[in-house]
């Protein structure tokens, strides 16, 4: 099952502009799920010429039982805005509440 968790799936519909792998290598559970990709991707929806870049920031959370897409972060971050939010999650253990989210959704949609 895939999920896409957000208010306009439309946003998500295309190749992202870019992605930053935070784990892939091996697998873990957490609860019944074997989780063996998670990632965020970028995409670049609008721009302003004072603002910069309207960015939308999704996790995506691959399962043994499906994947998960959802909302991280949007708004004007300015540059290397997937880097920043890469690294905060990375050295503030927010991984594992990220992947949490994402299987409570999976579980959600399941049962």
């Amino acid at each position: 099952m895939d999920i896409v968790d957000l208010h306009d799936p439309q946003r998500v519909n295309r190749t992202p502009d870019d992605t930053v792998i935070l784990f892939s290598e091996g697998s873990f559970t957490q609860d019944e799920f074997k989780v063996s990709k998670v990632e965020l991707r970028l995409y670049l929806e609008k721009s302003d010429e004072k603002l910069g870049n309207y960015s939308l920031i999704t996790s995506f959370v691959e399962t043994d039982k499906g994947t998960v897409e959802m909302v991280y972060d949007e708004g004007y971050r300015g540059e290397n805005s997937l880097k920043r939010a890469s690294k905060f999650l990375t050295s503030n253990l927010g991984i594992s509440g990220l992947i949490l989210r994402s299987v409570i959704s999976l579980r959600g949609k399941t049962s």
